[in-house]
């Protein structure tokens, strides 16, 4: 077999054994590793890539960022700031027709900021926002959509997990990363607050709702008490990074230490949490960090294999404008989510398509967004839809089934793609920022 051929059918042998359940590094390392040794006829080689892709990667310093960022929000999430965020978002959009669902878009925004997790974001919102809109008569797949839609914000806002693996595996800076997904964030948070209004309107009855008959309104010290914690953590990281003074990596310590002095304050965090908090950091970076490791790997694997000269120039044959290389690079997206996870979405497709990319003149920053956003979309569509999982195994309703789910986030989908194809032909709206 020509290297070509070798290249790929390693990668559809890593999407169909990611598809089967096999973990992720796992997949990625050990086709990779034979890809290599086939490519090559040696062995030894192969070895010495494998030591190569582990001193490259996360030995890094940069990769401090991963564990200080995911203490910060396991620790921001155990300090109950999520209930915090909600509340006042509530307190400012209890007069609208689906208010709580504009509220909570708002809360899962916020809390985005400080966590960068969509998964966290799902948990928390489905304990804290669901449980009160079936209260209020909201429409159960109205209820559980809004949570699922906004969930996904914790991927593009920074500062997202999937953001800094994106920067690793495109080898561009996690600074850049942030700010560049500042405004998609909040653009895609007003357009899924604009959709709520307009649903409110065109279809009512999807939306439910009566009005807050026990609303009481909060006084001004608690008004301080509830907003000023999480303005601190977000002034203190994302300020820090956005004025230079910190790097991300020291974002992400001042972060931790912030957050750990706001949960100490608030009486939120016994020692038993504490240590509980430190292993699923462990855990949680160890994941990340092998993922990366398994990525680097596949990059070089895909190099040998000249993979990604011969799908440019497999495109340049058929003569593909900007318009139709992203229409067919968003398609592809929209495939793999129905089938994998946003993560393995990234490591796969982005060493494809980076060079392409690059060899355009187009930014490696804005394709970074373009990549993360057309990948969450699989947060919300079957048969994986991750978010919507997570969300039903959190419900304590049983009537509301999984199909719910995914029915209460097909209207949330189709905005993410709307805001996806507004960033794809105005890049200026994630790079600009960067000046």
């Amino acid at each position: 077999m020509t290297p070509i051929e070798i290249g790929i059918i390693s990668v559809i042998v890593i999407v169909a054994l990611i598809y089967i359940g096999v973990y992720i590094p796992i997949a990625l390392m050990t086709v990779s590793f034979l890809g290599i040794w086939l490519i090559r006829d040696n062995f030894t080689l192969a070895m010495n890539l494998l030591k190569v892709a582990v001193s490259d990667s996360v030995l890094e310093f940069t990769f401090a960022t991963i564990p200080l960022f995911t203490f910060m929000g396991l620790v921001v999430s155990k300090a109950g700031l999520g209930r915090d965020i909600y509340e006042v978002m509530n307190h400012g959009f209890h007069r609208v027709k689906g208010g709580i669902g504009m509220a909570t878009v708002g809360a899962n925004a916020v809390f985005a900021a400080v966590t960068g997790s969509s998964i966290a974001s799902a948990s928390v919102f489905t304990k804290v926002s669901v449980p009160q809109m079936l209260r209020l008569s909201y429409n159960p797949r109205f209820a559980v959509g809004v949570v699922a839609g906004s969930s996904v914000l914790g991927m593009i806002i920074p500062p997202s997990a999937m953001l800094i693996i994106y920067s690793f595996v495109a080898e561009q800076s996690i600074g850049q990363m942030f700010l560049a997904g500042i405004v998609p964030g909040i653009v895609l948070s007003i357009a899924y607050i604009a959709a709520i209004f307009v649903m409110g309107r065109l279809t009512p009855g999807f939306v439910g709702g009566v009005e807050i008959q026990d609303f009481v309104p909060f006084s001004w010290l608690e008004l301080f008490a509830k907003t000023v914690p999480i303005v601190l953590l977000i002034a203190v990281v994302l300020g820090g990074i956005y004025t230079g003074w910190l790097t991300p990596v020291e974002a992400g310590a001042a972060g931790a230490a912030v957050a750990l002095l706001i949960a100490l304050v608030r009486r939120r965090l016994t020692l038993a949490a504490f240590w509980e908090t430190l292993g699923e950091t462990g855990h949680i970076s160890a994941n990340i960090l092998f993922l990366i490791t398994a990525a680097s790997m596949y990059s070089r694997m895909l190099g040998m294999a000249a993979l990604p000269n011969e799908l440019g120039v497999l495109l340049e044959s058929y003569e593909l404008t900007f318009l139709g290389l992203m229409i067919a690079y968003v398609l592809l997206m929209l495939f793999l989510g129905t089938l994998i996870d946003t993560a393995s979405i990234i490591l796969i497709v982005v060493p494809l398509f980076l060079p392409i990319i690059e060899l355009l003149g187009l930014s490696p920053i804005w394709f970074g967004i373009v990549t993360v956003i057309g990948a969450e979309i699989g947060l919300l569509t079957p048969p994986l839809g991750l978010s919507c999982f997570v969300i039903k195994s959190v419900l304590a309703d049983t009537d509301i089934t999984l199909k719910d789910v995914f029915l209460g986030a097909l209207p949330f989908a189709v905005v993410m793609l709307a805001v996806l194809a507004l960033i794809i032909a105005y890049p200026q709206l994630s790079i600009g920022i960067l000046g």
